[in-house]
Formats: structure tokens, C-alpha cells, sequence
């Protein structure tokens, strides 16, 4: 019952992937109204996570930014969906990326490099960015528990332009292998999420103590592959951009900490400039530290020119 369940479900939402845009951006203005006003989804969370990064805010702004949020969740879950389905010709008039040419040149040395991204924005179209290089991508993600079939969905959208999905626990041995090969690869991973509290990585990240997964500073470390930051800026209801630069160019002469310590500072950076976009409904700040686990300091701040 479970398995045909989940199939009909797939099936709607291959359905409704469909929809065009007008349309689908009136039900996601129904579906805020619900979120937010009537099922109160995740509100606890989302305004405690708002309320910790940005004690200096105002009730009123914690509120504006909020709702913003919640709004602008319900049109990437939709947007994510649309993709499906969606021509290659309307991709490109939604979404424009830049930065790919610095990929290619390393593609031309036959070097695979490593991107950091984050859960900004539309970060699910980035899968997109595939059809664009020459490197093949290897896009890395957390399993869904106890539904096939919504994984399988979910997996062949992000498959669809060509990149391959591989599961978190074996990232770093995808990565070493492809290092070794002829065909350079591109390791993408979301090193925003939640590690287990036994993180050996913790630093001050809005404003709170968090943990971070080590294995991108690891691998980079290993395998001195160029390390890229993905910031996907949002220039209008549906319409992106995404910007590829470089952040570490050879991770080997770097302390260990610098990779992921890079990351973190360039995210809060773009987080606190426009804070609606981040994924403030996880629960980012569900574990303690350990007392026997060390704070890793924030790089220092460097003077604007």
C-alpha cells in the first residue's frame, strides 16, 4: 500500500511539473497562505534559527524575513518540481550562469576540483550547470529514508542533464577515484547540513556554536583538487543566477581548517546580505557540543578595500 502510494504520488508531481509558471506561482501563493498561516509549518524552528543568528533584528524584522522565507520555499519546492519537465530553452531564459569558462581551464589540465555549495536560493537547478562543462559531475546527496520512489523522482531530476548522484558515505572514495582517472570530475556537495554531533568540526557560524562535515576539507586536502563556491543569486520570481568562483586554487598549501573555514565565511556573507533565501526551516542547531571537541577559530576578518 505504502509503495503504490508513493507511486501515485510521483505520479502527480510528475503532473504537475507541467503546469506553466503563472500557473504555478498562483498555487504557490495558496500553498504560503496554508504553510505559514494555517499548518504553521516548522515556525518554531524557523523563527528560533532567525531569532539566534540575528539578535540584533527587531521582532518585526525576524517577522518581514520570515514570511519572506516561507513564501519564497513554497516557489523552489515548486520550481524544483517544474524542473522535470521543463525545455532546456526556458532554462535559459530563467537561469544564467557564470564562472564556467575558470571550470574548463582546469578540465584542459585534466584536474577535477571539488564545489561547495549551500541551500540558497533554487539550489536544485544547479544540477543544471552539467550540460554546460566538459568535467562530469558528481552531485552529492543524503538518501531518502524509507521512500524509493520519491528518491528515484527526486534523483532523476538532478540526473537529467547528465551528472550522477552519489550518496554521502561515498563521496571521498568517488572522489579519489575520479582524481586517478582521465576523465576529470566535479565533486558538488551542499556542505551546509547537519554532521552528527561527534563533528570533529566546530566554529561560530551565525552567531551560534555549529558543526560542520569535515570530509570537503579532507578530500580537497588529499587530493589538491581546485576547491569552487556555487552562490546562486536570485534576480527575480524564478529567475536565478548562478556565479562558480574559486576559493581555494591548491588546498594542499593551506592549513586544513582554511578550506571549510573559506566556505563559511563567503556564506554568512551572502546569508546575512539577503537572509529569506537560506533553508531556515532545518534544524541546523539541533546538537550540542561536546565538551571534549575544541571551537575551530573564525578566520580573521579581512579590512574592505
Amino acid at each position: 500500500m505504502g509503495k503504490f502510494l508513493n507511486n501515485l504520488i510521483v505520479l502527480f508531481l510528475k503532473a504537475f511539473s507541467h503546469l506553466p509558471f503563472p500557473l504555478l506561482y498562483l498555487i504557490s501563493d495558496i500553498a504560503f497562505v496554508l504553510l505559514f498561516h494555517i499548518i504553521g509549518y516548522r515556525k518554531a524552528v524557523v523563527y528560533s534559527n532567525l531569532r539566534n543568528s540575528f539578535p540584533e533584528k527587531t521582532e518585526e524584522e525576524i517577522d518581514r524575513i520570515a514570511r519572506e522565507y516561507y513564501h519564497h520555499l513554497c516557489d523552489v519546492s515548486f520550481e524544483s518540481i517544474k524542473l522535470h519537465s521543463m525545455s532546456e530553452e526556458e532554462l535559459n531564459k530563467r537561469l544564467k550562469v557564470y564562472g564556467v569558462e575558470k571550470m574548463e581551464a582546469y578540465f584542459k589540465q585534466q584536474k577535477s576540483i571539488i564545489v561547495l555549495a549551500m541551500h540558497y536560493n533554487n539550489w536544485e537547478w544547479g544540477a543544471s550547470v552539467q550540460r554546460l562543462s566538459n568535467h562530469q559531475f558528481f552531485m552529492v546527496y543524503n538518501p531518502v529514508r524509507n521512500n524509493p520512489e520519491l528518491e528515484n523522482f527526486i534523483l532523476s531530476i538532478r540526473e537529467r542533464f547528465g551528472g550522477m548522484s552519489v550518496p554521502v558515505h561515498k563521496s571521498a572514495r568517488m572522489a579519489i577515484q575520479f582524481d586517478q582517472t582521465e576523465h576529470p570530475g566535479i565533486l558538488w556537495l551542499g556542505a551546509d547540513q547537519t554532521p552528527a554531533q561527534s563533528s570533529k568540526f566546530w566554529t561560530i557560524f551565525l552567531n551560534q556554536e555549529t558543526p560542520f562535515f569535515s570530509g570537503p576539507e579532507k578530500i580537497a586536502h588529499k587530493t589538491n583538487q581546485p576547491v569552487f563556491f556555487h552562490h546562486t543569486k536570485k534576480v527575480g520570481r524564478g529567475k536565478y543566477e548562478i556565479i562558480l568562483t574559486e576559493l581555494i586554487v591548491e588546498p594542499r598549501h593551506e592549513k586544513p581548517e582554511t578550506i571549510l573555514l573559506t566556505y563559511i565565511d563567503k556564506m554568512e556573507e551572502i546569508i546575512r546580505e539577503q537572509p529569506a533565501y537560506w533553508l531556515w526551516s532545518h534544524r541546523r542547531w539541533k546538537h550540542q557540543r561536546p565538551e571534549d571537541i575544541a571551537m575551530i577559530d573564525r578566520l580573521p576578518t579581512k579590512p574592505k578595500q
